[in-house]
């Protein structure tokens, strides 16, 4: 896809991935409205000359709001980044269900709740792209945390799917598969981590050239161990 003059709306903008992906799609001529929660960042990536929707995704009633906020406008490319990472492990204490919650609408529900929204529009647009940013624990789970690699795991499902259903229309769904990357998200993460920008290169690459699937990184190898072994990709992802 040629983004020059291509309109995207960006969910998770204003900092990490998204922050860095914003910029590299506003370099290629794309026009970026972005979401987040951060009301200062989102000020940033404003006066930066984005358009900038507030929103919290982590519920029915923030992704709603963001929908009737979206209201007439027309866009080429919806990408599925926002997420969130929930704290949900046994051996250090009771999980709290709550936070639980929230992470599986922000990761899964929200992005199958905007696709449906705005599939109707994206197939009238002479080419379209559906962009949902999974992770390489979607292939094989890490153990600390048991909840977002569930959320990945449906979210690539759902990606699969999609594209099935969607193969015969104007509409391309890419999923993007980034390893341990380092963001405010993944702070806490003693694993090496890709930086940023560069794991947002390689999301807009997948963009330029249609790919289906984007394994970013690290995710490359794991992606070989789980088609050698699903037990060897599992082995080693389980240890964390």
């Amino acid at each position: 896809m040629d983004l020059k003059d291509k309109a995207v709306l960006l969910t998770g903008g204003s900092a990490g991935i998204g922050r860095e992906l914003a910029h590299l799609l506003k370099e290629k001529g794309a026009r970026v409205t972005l979401t987040g929660r951060n009301k200062d960042r989102l000020a940033e990536m404003q006066d930066e000359g984005f358009e900038v929707i507030e929103a919290d995704l982590s519920n029915a009633k923030g992704v709603d709001a963001l929908i009737a906020d979206i209201g007439e406008r027309e866009f080429d490319v919806l990408i599925n980044n926002a997420g969130q990472l929930v704290d949900h492990d046994f051996r250090k204490e009771l999980p709290d269900p709550n936070a639980a919650d929230d992470c599986i609408y922000a990761n899964l529900s929200a992005p199958i709740r905007l696709t449906t929204a705005l599939v109707p529009m994206l197939g009238r647009q002479p080419e379209a792209s559906i962009v949902n940013v999974t992770s390489g624990l979607a292939i094989a789970p890490a153990a600390r945390q048991p909840v977002y690699c569930a959320t990945k795991s449906g979210l690539r499902a759902y990606s699969l799917t999609l594209r099935e259903q969607l193969k015969d229309t104007n509409i391309h769904v890419i999923e993007a598969l980034p390893p341990v990357v380092d963001t405010q998200m993944n702070a806490d993460n003693p694993m090496s981590k890709m930086p940023a920008a560069e794991c947002a290169a390689q999301i807009l690459d997948a963009i330029e050239t249609n790919r289906a699937e984007a394994n970013i990184g690290m995710t490359k190898l794991l992606k070989l161990a789980e088609s050698i072994s699903p037990a060897l990709a599992r082995s080693i992802t389980l240890r964390f």
